[in-house]
């Protein structure tokens, strides 16, 4: 069993054969769904674990349990990767009492099938839960990244329990360190919702904080690390702020002309001095793209055209970075189009509905393949990119 402090013991499980988290990220390394159980005069549980591991759960929880009997199951966020075993949970601790914010007290009803109206305990921003030497303060933290999220702040250990903010893709038997999944994990589950990220950070600032504990990914800090550094790498990215200086090339080729030319042009850029870095989107999955997105400060967009509109892949990053509140950047438009080019059109009509992101002129249209003649338009586009 392993051990947060000698009264809080971690119960989560991994899932290394999940393939893809919510059925649209891939996740090689898998994933934790962590939780906890704090050992007090009363005894309050953390959070279950997804359906998947019920049953692997509660053999934790039994075995942290030591034949006592919880008091408390503190519900932080209802996504049902962590409410999936809230239904076994009360089947085998019939006298548990359920503690969660007004909203959860609202929803818990699509996620359970027993009525539990008659044991819910609603909390709101900083009540307090007695439980012996330790006390959680309850802190609300809607749309981080759900309606009902609450974290809690342990004050005798000084513990922020989290709830989805500070996790990471990776199961913790295969010891990824927490920047190596972090941002896949942050931008594509999070990184909407950046205003909501501050508001938390904010409300975390007041507090004297000696570890943090995710609902996934790793207890921090790491060893070596402080918990500034997290709590920078968050405020950072909840501000929309990119950590790369560099131009992002993104193609979405159909025969491959599109990708020469952008090929070249990661070459033309490296000699001028800039970092480059190229995303096939056909054959890199979308959410590393998202990923990616968020990093870098200038992007080049680089679509044939299909069908008259944008070819499915470049048309699909544009979607996600729109429904992700994509913001703060500078971009650059290469089309491509044997007879009618209408990429870019398409292109800069997804950018202009960012906020605060700007088009590099010129736009650069390519009939089928580049040819020398394009190369002036390479140049001006280069030039723009380096002076942005």
């Amino acid at each position: 069993m392993k051990q947060i402090s000698e009264s809080i013991l971690y119960v989560g499980v991994d899932d290394t054969d999940i393939g893809l988290f919510e059925h649209q990220y891939p996740v090689d390394e898998g994933i934790s769904y962590n939780s906890y159980v704090i050992l007090d005069d009363k005894i309050a549980i953390m959070d279950t674990a997804d359906r998947r591991r019920t049953d692997e759960w509660l053999s934790n929880v039994d075995e942290a349990l030591g034949g006592r009997t919880p008091d408390y199951l503190v519900i932080q966020h209802l996504e049902p990767d962590h409410s999936g075993s809230i239904q076994a949970a009360i089947d085998k601790y019939p006298d548990i009492t359920l503690v969660g914010s007004a909203k959860t007290s609202q929803m818990i009803a699509q996620f359970i099938d027993t009525d539990v109206s008659g044991r819910f305990t609603a909390v709101k921003e900083q009540d307090t839960l007695e439980l012996g030497a330790h006390t959680l303060t309850f802190v609300m933290a809607p749309m981080v990244h759900w309606p009902e999220v609450m974290v809690s702040y342990e004050s005798h250990e000084k513990i922020l329990f989290a709830a989805d903010g500070f996790g990471t893709f990776g199961a913790l038997c295969n010891n990824v360190p927490w920047i190596d999944e972090a941002t896949h994990y942050y931008f594509n589950i999070v990184g909407k919702y950046g205003p909501s990220v501050q508001t938390l950070l904010k409300k975390a600032s007041g507090l004297d904080i000696q570890k943090i504990a995710p609902l996934h990914g790793p207890v921090l800090p790491e060893e070596g690390k402080e918990l500034s550094y997290y709590l920078g790498k968050y405020d950072a990215w909840s501000r929309y702020e990119p950590e790369e200086k560099g131009v992002l090339l993104l193609h979405a080729s159909l025969h491959g002309n599109t990708i020469a030319a952008v090929e070249q042009f990661a070459q033309e850029l490296k000699a001028a001095g800039e970092t480059v870095e190229v995303i096939d989107l056909n054959t890199e999955d979308v959410s590393e793209a998202v990923e990616k997105c968020f990093m870098y400060d200038r992007i080049v967009l680089a679509s044939v055209t299909y069908d008259g509109a944008l070819f499915p892949t470049m048309n699909d990053l544009l979607y996600h970075l729109s429904i992700k509140n994509f913001q703060n950047r500078t971009f650059g438009i290469i089309e491509n189009g044997s007879w009618a080019p209408a990429s870019g059109k398409k292109m800069r009509e997804y950018i202009e509905g960012f906020k605060n992101c700007n088009i590099l002129e010129p736009v650069v249209t390519i009939r089928t393949r580049r040819t020398p003649a394009d190369q002036a338009n390479f140049d001006a586009l280069k030039a723009a990119l380096t002076q942005a």
